[in-house]
């Protein structure tokens, strides 16, 4: 709800501009709408999560780099077909997992195109690490809440 001192947010747009090369790849951030709280990384949730990223991937709907639950948020490397409405495309995985999960999704996302193999590097770095840096585990091999595709097949884990 907006506080009515406050001015309003703009409204980002989601789209894949026409200009941008086929395959470009997106960093992107989805929040639980309460933070704080492990809700993404159960057990059985998270193979929920991962399989209904699988299922988009699968069908051509996004192409999964890297996907990675936090107990609270997801990071995820992905690019899209030219005509993919990233903004519908979120908003059915969210309204699909939230029925199936019982997960409270933040409204929007965020994303940002990633420009180059520098930029690509620092944020799969930072995916990677982020559970890490939290405390959640050791090293990143040993991360159990993600995907990553692999020469020619997505793989679960670290």
């Amino acid at each position: 709800m907006q506080r009515a001192d406050l001015p309003d947010r703009k409204k980002l747009h989601h789209d894949v501009p026409h200009w941008v090369e086929d395959g470009s790849l997106f960093f992107v951030t989805l929040n639980c709408l309460e933070r704080g709280r492990d809700q993404l990384t159960p057990k059985a949730v998270a193979e929920g999560l991962l399989n209904a990223a699988r299922f988009y991937h699968d069908q051509k709907k996004w192409h999964v780099t890297h996907w990675l639950l936090m107990p609270d948020h997801l990071h995820a490397l992905l690019s899209f077909p030219r005509e993919a409405v990233m903004e519908d495309l979120f908003k059915s995985w969210k309204r699909y997992t939230a029925r199936q999960l019982g997960i409270a999704w933040q409204d929007g996302f965020f994303d940002h195109r990633l420009r180059s193999a520098e930029e690509e590097s620092a944020k799969h770095h930072y995916i990677r690490h982020n559970p890490v840096r939290k405390g959640l585990c050791g090293s990143p091999e040993e991360w159990p809440h993600q995907l990553r595709w692999s020469g020619n097949a997505l793989i679960v884990g670290g």
